[in-house]
């Protein structure tokens, strides 16, 4: 692999609509997403589309919801590093190679993450020829620090679980001051690449899946995703512009209500609930909060996945649908699975109504943390299995939800002072720029300015790039 230049994939636009990629680089692509998955050119495969440009859904079959309205899953397991969080962290890399921002002759790039968002930056840094490290809390499950290490990057655990995102900010400080000429911080939770990537990538995916393949209604009743960066949820400004009764619905641990009850703790949904409200996070377009319990969405994940609860489910829900389920979900999608069911209830959604949800990655992040399950509560049985899916999932009731007014909204947003302002040095003046939407409304027109710096950058080193492309 060449190192003259950085390596550069898609743009905004070709991450939504990949058949607009050249056809001969898309061919090769997809040739290689199985023959070498850390070939540079699978950076072409970061969309919520396959090779056939059909999008990564399914629709949760209601014998399993207990609710009339459609809860429509976008998967992410087939994306490159198996989560959707490496379209982010490509997206925030991508603009700051094309703006001059960072070069990998000189620089060494620092992911803070809880997660997704540093597997993703070790995938993405790699292959577009940059050394990086990625920041990561000691008690994420053993396979996220492994993965790391398998795709090039140095990992740093830093103390605590989850939510313990304050120690991450100051190790990066620290690396940052140690090396200010050679070290950049890609944070994801201030990051509007992250923003860019969900809002133009995601959201248009969810419009133009509902509208193509005419489920329900054909419009969005609402979308009910875990907050992390907030990354995510940046779709749900998209949908309201195209369907302005949309909810949006932030989920929250109930072991860590930060936004909806300025709370605090531990817990073990890996990947949302980092104990402060993002940067990125458009709390003012933000319609409700719900909480969810962190042991209930591992539970229900070990029903899903495990063969008992296999067996189980099949006893009343279609075999194909069960079996086509199994590998899809993580944690936290099965967290927003149970949020979605509480807001559809809390809602009185009917038959025609559409519920989009999100499955950031998959059980073969978990198997460690369905082991310990194992260990603490004993081997899955029928009767085991048919209670935590009667209780989580069938008979969920609609509580711990705290609806957006306008005071609400004002709080939600007021937390972001005392990281953001206090700790991490942001400007009083953009915090309130913030209260507007047309502060967001600019973010997004940037995907365009961006889209174009990409492609006068491919033309500008194509041979070299065709070379990486193309290169065994």
């Amino acid at each position: 692999m060449g190192k003259k230049v950085p390596v550069i994939g898609p743009t905004f636009e070709e991450m939504l609509h990949p058949e607009k990629i050249d056809p001969k680089i898309r061919k090769r692509a997809i040739e290689m997403k199985k023959k070498d998955p850390l070939h540079p050119v699978n950076l072409f495969n970061i969309s919520w589309k396959n090779e056939n440009d059909e999008f990564y859904y399914f629709v949760m079959p209601k014998e399993l919801t207990g609710v009339k309205a459609n809860i429509i899953v976008l998967y992410a397991k087939e994306f490159p590093s198996g989560s959707h969080k490496v379209g982010a962290t490509y997206s925030v890399l991508a603009e700051k190679t094309v703006f001059g921002e960072v070069d990998p002759t000189k620089h060494t790039l620092v992911w803070p993450s809880t997660g997704n968002y540093g597997i993703g930056g070790a995938w993405v840094s790699s292959r577009m020829n940059y050394k990086s490290i990625v920041l990561l809390p000691e008690l994420m499950s053993k396979e996220r620090f492994e993965i790391i290490r398998k795709y090039g990057a140095d990992v740093i655990a830093t103390p605590g679980c989850e939510s313990n995102v304050k120690e991450i900010y100051d190790k990066a400080k620290e690396l940052y001051s140690n090396d200010p000429e050679h070290v950049r911080i890609l944070n994801q939770f201030d990051e509007f690449g992250n923003y860019r990537f969900h809002y133009y990538v995601t959201g248009n995916s969810m419009i133009e899946l509902v509208k193509n393949k005419k489920i329900g209604n054909q419009r969005i009743s609402a979308v009910v995703l875990g907050v992390g960066s907030a990354g995510t949820i940046a779709s749900g400004d998209r949908v309201k512009q195209e369907f302005p009764e949309a909810k949006v619905v932030a989920v929250e641990p109930l072991q860590c209500p930060t936004i909806s009850l300025n709370g605090y703790g531990g817990h073990d949904i890996q990947g949302i609930g980092d104990k402060h409200v993002t940067w990125i996070h458009n709390v003012m377009n933000n319609d409700a909060v719900v909480l969810i319990d962190d042991m209930d969405s591992k539970k229900m994940l070990q029903v899903l996945t495990d063969p008992e609860g296999i067996k189980f489910l099949k006893e009343f829900v279609p075999s194909d649908a069960v079996d086509f389920i199994s590998d899809k979900f993580g944690i936290s999608g099965v967290a927003n699975l149970i949020a979605a069911i509480k807001m559809a209830k809390f809602y009185n959604f009917e038959s025609d109504d559409n519920i989009f949800i999100v499955a950031t990655d998959s059980i073969e992040r978990y198997r460690s943390v369905m082991d310990n399950l194992t260990k603490q509560f004993g081997k899955l049985d029928r009767a085991e299995a048919k209670s935590r899916t009667e209780r989580i999932l069938l008979y969920q009731e609609p509580s711990w939800i705290f609806e957006g007014d306008k005071y609400s909204r004002e709080r939600w947003h007021n937390l972001k002072y005392y990281t953001w302002i206090e700790q991490q040095g942001k400007t009083l003046e953009e915090l309130n720029a913030q209260k507007s939407q047309e502060y967001w409304v600019n973010q997004q027109e940037k995907t365009k300015i961006t889209d174009e710096k990409i492609l006068e950058y491919r033309q500008k080193h194509y041979d070299e790039l065709m070379k990486i492309y193309f290169s065994d």
